[in-house]
């Protein structure tokens, strides 16, 4: 998780969320994490992720999902699944769907509009996805397949990073400009 916070502002908090925060929430967390690192946000900005179940609370990333992330030389060893918890509605910027179940659960729980307004498809950054139905814009569990599957989650969470990370940024940006100097 990217941690390096100033003192005197707080980050720009994003979350990523899928079913059991074990294979595609914590590859969107870490391509996303090192995506904003590129860019010099590493101290204005947050990222961490979220399982809407607690089955796999407590596990590892998948191997599947590290070996994939590996492939590129980012390290998932330090990933730990957990359960979506509630109060992260108030305390997350960004709430980053990344199916249309996970969309759904978070829309139906969030406890008012200010939360609801936050949860977006993480593929609705990808501007080849941007408009399109929500049912569109989700990325297939690849628990049950090979490493194909992870590959095609790799690609379809790679095609939203600059788009999110645009959209991040100008969020920052306009954070920092409402702060008193």
């Amino acid at each position: 998780m990217l941690r390096c916070m100033t003192s005197t502002s707080s980050a720009y908090r994003v979350i990523t969320v899928c079913t059991g925060n074990t294979c595609r929430s914590p590859m969107a967390e870490i391509m996303l994490e090192a995506a904003l690192g590129r860019e010099g946000l590493d101290g204005l900005v947050e990222v961490d992720s979220a399982g809407i179940t607690g089955y796999e609370a407590g596990r590892p990333i998948d191997p599947r999902a590290a070996r994939r992330l590996a492939a590129t030389q980012l390290a998932s060893d330090h990933h730990v699944a957990r359960e979506w918890e509630r109060e992260w509605f108030r305390e997350r910027d960004l709430i980053l769907a990344l199916d249309i179940d996970h969309y759904a659960w978070l829309s139906e729980s969030a406890p008012d509009q200010e939360a609801l307004d936050k949860i977006r498809m993480l593929r609705s950054f990808d501007p080849a996805m941007a408009g399109r139905d929500r049912l569109d814009q989700g990325i297939e569990d690849p628990w049950y397949g090979g490493h194909a599957d992870f590959d095609a989650v790799w690609h379809q969470i790679q095609a939203a990073l600059p788009g999110l990370v645009q959209h991040i940024k100008a969020a920052v940006l306009q954070s920092t400009q409402l702060q008193p100097h």
